[in-house]
């Protein structure tokens, strides 16, 4: 098989997910609102309809919990569904066949049946397009015992994870970002499949330990690139797997820089950054220099004001601000988000 690499956007390498999983294997097939519309899935399924037929790529009505439930049945029967919901704030209807049903079933069965369904939620924030439309609960769902959750943050990822899903036994949520669409990386061209559960070290240093997924994986990178310029060597972890969690890759970097900087999309109460921070102070307690520093969304529904939504979410310049006042270096947050 070709090994060629070549540039992809995100949203291409998910496009290029589907098509060679959906052609290599029959039963997987995709369920979902807007599946032949751009205005709700962008370009990653582009072509499908034409090549697989309407009997495999479903557009369905608005029903959360009737098209999570068909997919989590199916899934059951032996298929391998993907479903997608557009929104992911807006699949809370489908919920119960989705937590009560098919993270429950390998357990209850004995191990004898499994559920394997991909759950692909969309997140879609900014935009002053406000709270109903701005969430990403990720932390949600990781906090089920049967359910993963993975949070692709390059092209490479987002197609390697992907497949990974599909192939899995186990029902997986994948949860891409809209706002990395636009962005380019080298992805193979053949068929390859990303590790669930094992985070990547985007960048080595040894003064801190940066934590972050998706987006705020990206943000991560950049804002290490600025934190060298001001004589700061950060290394950058990128969990890729929210859910099972790279333990190991936290605890073996906050040992080796004695500092973390856990960052996410998510909010501050309860969320992803506080796991990462439990799992460093579990792990590494004995090497770290000094407190875990945490950086998430403050504890408030998103605003629609483009001057607010600036100050809410969190970027490679919150970052650069947390990472210098956790080491001493004399700036806060308000200083550097106003240079």
């Amino acid at each position: 098989m070709s090994s060629t690499t070549r540039q992809l956007y995100y949203e291409a390498a998910i496009n290029e997910a589907l098509h060679q999983t959906m052609a290599a294997d029959p039963a997987v097939f995709l369920i979902g609102q807007g599946v032949k519309s751009p205005w709700y899935v962008g370009n990653t399924c582009t072509d499908l309809m034409s090549r697989f037929g309407e009997s495999r790529i479903i557009d369905t009505p608005v029903s959360e919990n009737a098209i999570t439930g068909a997919a989590v049945g199916a899934a059951l029967a032996g298929m391998r569904p993907i479903v997608v919901h557009p929104r992911i704030d807006f699949m809370m209807y489908g919920l119960d066949p989705l937590v009560n049903e098919a993270a429950n079933w390998h357990y209850m069965s004995g191990g004898k049946a499994s559920v394997p369904v991909v759950v692909w939620g969309i997140i879609n924030r900014g935009g002053e397009q406000a709270a109903q439309h701005s969430q990403s609960l990720h932390a949600w769902f990781a906090h089920i015992p049967g359910l993963k959750v993975v949070m692709p943050s390059t092209p490479h990822d987002a197609k390697g994870l992907l497949i990974a899903a599909i192939r899995d036994d186990n029902p997986v949520m994948y949860l891409p970002d809209r706002w990395l669409n636009g962005y380019l990386g080298d992805v193979p061209e053949a068929m390859y499949e990303v590790e669930i559960g094992k985070a990547a070290i985007r960048r080595e240093g040894t003064d801190l330990t940066i934590v972050a997924s998706s987006f705020l994986a990206v943000e991560a990178i950049k804002a290490a690139e600025e934190l060298a310029h001001r004589g700061i060597d950060a290394e950058v972890i990128d969990l890729r797997s929210i859910k099972p969690l790279d333990r190991d890759a936290i605890v073996k970097s906050v040992r080796k820089t004695g500092r973390l900087l856990a960052v996410d999309g998510g909010w501050m109460s309860f969320g992803v950054s506080a796991e990462v921070a439990a799992v460093a102070a579990e792990g590494a307690w004995d090497t770290l220099k000094s407190p875990v520093r945490r950086l998430a969304l403050a504890d408030v529904p998103a605003p629609a004001s483009r001057s607010l939504e600036q100050a809410y979410y969190k970027n490679a310049t919150h970052i650069v601000a947390e990472a210098c006042s956790l080491l001493g270096r004399g700036l806060t947050g308000k200083d550097v988000v106003q240079e």
